[in-house]
């Protein structure tokens, strides 16, 4: 598409004076009107002619397989012309689809050789389906009265999933040799680990785990070796209501508790546990059954993508009931949730309690740091005074709902989104070694 540029109008409107005093004035010098139309329509077309053709610009968009939500990934795109001449500036602009954050356009300068590379930057608000729709392209003449504009239809879409990459980088790092999971090889007794093998007692050892017994009969200090208990059921129910679909961060709460149950899915799989994806809001959804061994982590990381959004408020009665019935052995049940005050918390605060008569509850949820920052603001008006007092009784109501959870034997991760992985992680490999399951 070729269109005049505001240089070009603007010219053409200088000469209107000059055209109107002709017409009243000296009717037969209607030539010179002529003229200053002709001259400035001669050098748009000039402009048009001599510039870069857009039967000559082509456009190559190499966009990834996949997004993940919470991280960024680059869309490279390369801007070339065949032959003729380059313009000075190539205006650019990414249309997307609501689920990628929105891209300013972008004005490109230099050229290497007759092309330009450029890296726009994809940034996904949620999981779903993101949606390339075109690509705008435009460019001015030389003499800056023509604009040329190029629009290419994309209707590329690419799917976004749970953070994957971030999960692959925390195991990587817990999995190291110089990680403290990996240094940790012993247990020591009395903390619910179960009996491995017999070995020639070296320093650094815990002189408690050495077998007297055994040491007298061989003339030689032998220590018992122990390994944590496996084939235990993990159960990760998820809560995808209006709450955790709420953004923390610029990331909705639901996605942040997802990634970090994929990392602790992907160590509890490897030690030798069974893992079970349970997700509801106002009526239960997703039920993966249990599943076992490292194979069975794409599986995972397909059902937790398959966890939608909801605007409805969470059933905690039908959701928890539903669980406990499909729960034939005593489970870890890690409930991902959040709450506003203790009104809203009465009916999760029952269902828990029925489901620690048999299972081990953890309950994971963030903490509020809107609520903290205002309670800790210094009072410099009777507004901040107001939001204080408010922010600090919510903040109360919020530590009474935990404290009813604590006396209940509900184990509690209240903790920062950049801090909540490590934390569950932590509070895992802790129950495993107390062997409180």
């Amino acid at each position: 598409m070729i269109s005049p540029t505001a240089r070009a109008i603007f010219l053409m409107l200088l000469g209107l004076p000059l055209l109107v005093g002709i017409a009243l004035l000296r009717p037969e010098l209607w030539t010179l009107s002529a003229a200053w139309i002709g001259l400035i329509g001669g050098l748009i077309f000039l402009d048009a002619m001599i510039g870069p053709a857009l039967r000559r610009f082509e456009t190559e968009v190499d966009a990834p397989t996949i997004l993940y939500a919470g991280g960024s990934d680059p869309l490279p795109v390369r801007f070339r012309f065949t032959s003729g001449a380059l313009p000075s500036r190539l205006e650019v602009q990414l249309e997307t689809n609501e689920i990628l954050e929105d891209l300013p356009s972008r004005g490109l300068r230099g050229w290497d050789g007759n092309e330009r590379r450029y890296e726009f930057t994809l940034t996904p608000l949620r999981r779903g389906t993101a949606r390339l729709v075109r690509l705008w392209c435009r460019w001015q003449g030389p003499l800056g009265l023509v604009q040329k504009r190029l629009i290419r239809e994309l209707g590329t879409d690419i799917v976004v999933t749970p953070n994957i990459r971030w999960v692959k980088d925390e195991a990587v790092r817990l999995f190291s040799r110089d990680a403290e999971f990996g240094i940790k090889t012993q247990i020591e007794r009395g903390d619910g680990s179960e009996f491995d093998a017999l070995r020639e007692f070296t320093t650094g050892m815990d002189r408690r785990a050495i077998d007297w017994k055994h040491s007298a009969r061989h003339s030689s200090l032998l220590a018992k070796e122990f390994r944590t208990e496996r084939n235990h059921n993990i159960v990760f129910a998820f809560d995808t209501g209006r709450l955790m679909s709420e953004p923390l961060g610029g990331v909705p709460k639901i996605d942040r508790a997802i990634n970090a149950g994929l990392l602790l899915s992907y160590v509890s799989l490897r030690n030798g546990d069974r893992t079970m994806y349970f997700g509801f809001d106002a009526r239960p959804g997703l039920s993966s059954g249990f599943l076992s061994g490292s194979r069975s982590f794409p599986k995972m990381q397909s059902l937790a993508a398959g966890l939608d959004y909801s605007t409805e408020e969470s059933n905690f009665t039908l959701a928890l009931s539903t669980l406990a019935s499909q729960l034939e052995r005593r489970s870890l049940v890690i409930i991902f949730s959040d709450f506003v005050d203790t009104i809203s918390a009465e009916l999760m605060l029952e269902n828990v309690r029925r489901l620690t008569e048999r299972h081990l509850v953890l309950f994971a949820t963030f903490e509020d740091e809107a609520l903290s920052s205002m309670a800790d603001a210094p009072p410099e008006t009777t507004e901040d005074v107001t939001r204080s007092v408010i922010a600090g009784t919510l903040l109360a109501e919020r530590d009474v709902v935990l404290r009813r959870l604590q006396r209940m034997g509900v184990q509690i991760i209240e903790t920062r989104p950049e801090q909540f992985g490590g934390a569950l992680i932590s509070r895992y490999l802790q129950i495993k070694k107390r062997d409180m399951l």
